[in-house]
């Protein structure tokens, strides 16, 4: 896999995907009331935490994107 995602693409990758990972259980806002919602924030949180680590996206790949330098 050839990294596709540049630093501060990871940076905000990360601090979204802690964000919609920790909101759904930490508060009690309405956008989170159904179980669907909280466990689908959880899912795309734990998605961007995921791709932010290994600096590769597959839909970057898809779309031809890169944020990196070669």
């Amino acid at each position: 896999m050839t990294p596709n995602v540049g630093t501060l693409d990871r940076a905000l990758r990360l601090i979204l995907g802690l964000a919609l990972l920790v909101l759904p259980f930490a508060t009690q806002m309405a956008l989170f009331s159904s179980p669907a919602m909280t466990w689908g924030s959880a899912l795309v949180g734990a998605v961007l935490i995921a791709t932010a680590g290994m600096r590769f996206c597959p839909l970057y790949r898809v779309l031809g994107v890169k944020t990196c330098q070669s």
